[in-house]
């Protein structure tokens, strides 16, 4: 297709409204999508024109949820997010894509279910993809049980040949089973949330993400590991709580500056979009692998200063106890006492 002038001012204005996004990441990130999209607009023959016609139309549709999130659209600006951080679209399947490699890439891969046909292997879950799983911080519903990646609830009871329904009505095919599982391990794996990168749990319970630490504690590296991009994230959200700004007469007690006590940490102005990269982070899971044990045991955390229901009253969203609070505090348990020792 030629490049005529609608599609080189469509291509303009795409880009102004890239430069108009709030965060380096999501100007890149756009970029680059923008930049692959119109190659593949113009790369597409002439005599296709139905093909060219659906591929300005998606364009479009993302041009204009772009237009709606500068708005303050907050379903735009959420699956704009989601789009670029791998959460829906072509990098979730790429995040996910080297777990579920690992999973058929095994050391010790089952034995094939038809003898005739090698490659009728089951599917094998890695450490990795089984912790998302069976967390709820990695799933878009309800987590599955450990015992379900053995036995599937889809598959029938016929496939255990000691059950009373395979003694009475015989066992079940091999080839449905075998289908049953790869159905069952296809459709589960797209409710997880892939993880942008592993950390390694170290000393005192600290958490290391470089490259070097996870590859020496036998971890598996990711392709968006140790990019800064979760650390480009919490540089917008700023710390899990933001403190209190002072009095004047307690600024003038202890000589002390108006800024926000405990955050020395700069973040954004903007509390909006703070707001949305925090459930943004609700949605990007770390998995963590514990070191100390003899196979990679993996847990799934998120980040502190993540919004989620489950974790909106957490303690470590609470704020630090300041010495106004404490003297209330101590008072309270004073007059609890005057009056207990009243009522003896």
């Amino acid at each position: 297709m030629p490049l005529q002038q609608p599609v080189l001012s469509f291509y303009r204005d795409y880009l102004r409204q890239i430069r108009r996004l709030p965060h380096h990441y999501l100007r890149q990130f756009f970029r680059i999508k923008a930049s692959d999209d119109f190659r593949a607009l113009v790369a597409t023959p002439a005599h296709r024109s139905q093909l060219c016609k659906s591929k300005i139309r998606r364009i479009y549709k993302d041009l204009r949820r772009i237009k709606l999130a500068l708005t303050g659209r907050q379903d735009a600006f959420s699956f704009i997010l989601d789009l670029a951080y791998g959460r829906r679209g072509k990098l979730r399947w790429e995040l996910m894509e080297p777990l579920l490699a690992q999973a058929h890439a095994a050391p010790s891969l089952p034995e094939a279910m038809i003898r005739s046909e090698p490659n009728s292997r089951p599917p094998v879950y890695s450490p990795e993809l089984s912790a998302l799983l069976i967390n709820t911080a990695s799933r878009t519903n309800k987590p599955l049980e450990l015992h379900q990646l053995k036995f599937p609830p889809t598959l029938s009871s016929r496939a255990n040949p000691i059950s009373e329904e395979a003694r009475l009505i015989g066992p079940l095919s091999k080839r449905l089973e075998l289908n049953i599982r790869w159905r069952y391990f296809r459709r589960e794996w797209k409710k997880v949330y892939p993880p942008l990168e592993i950390a390694v749990k170290g000393n005192g319970e600290l958490l290391s993400t470089s490259v070097s630490d996870v590859s020496h504690a036998g971890g598996r590296i990711l392709k968006s590991q140790d990019r800064g991009i979760l650390e480009g994230m919490e540089d917008v959200v700023g710390p899990p709580t933001a403190g209190t700004l002072s009095t004047r007469r307690e600024r003038l007690l202890f000589g002390v500056h108006q800024t926000l006590e405990g955050s020395s940490k700069q973040r954004h102005p903007s509390r909006w979009l703070r707001r949305r990269y925090q459930a943004l982070l609700g949605r990007l899971p770390l998995l963590i692998l514990n070191p100390n044990s003899k196979k990679p045991s993996f847990s799934v955390g998120l980040p502190l200063n993540s919004i989620t229901p489950i974790g909106r009253n957490a303690a470590h969203r609470r704020p630090a106890l300041d010495f106004a609070n404490l003297a209330w505090l101590q008072r309270a348990n004073l007059l609890d006492k005057q009056r207990l020792s009243k009522k003896v």
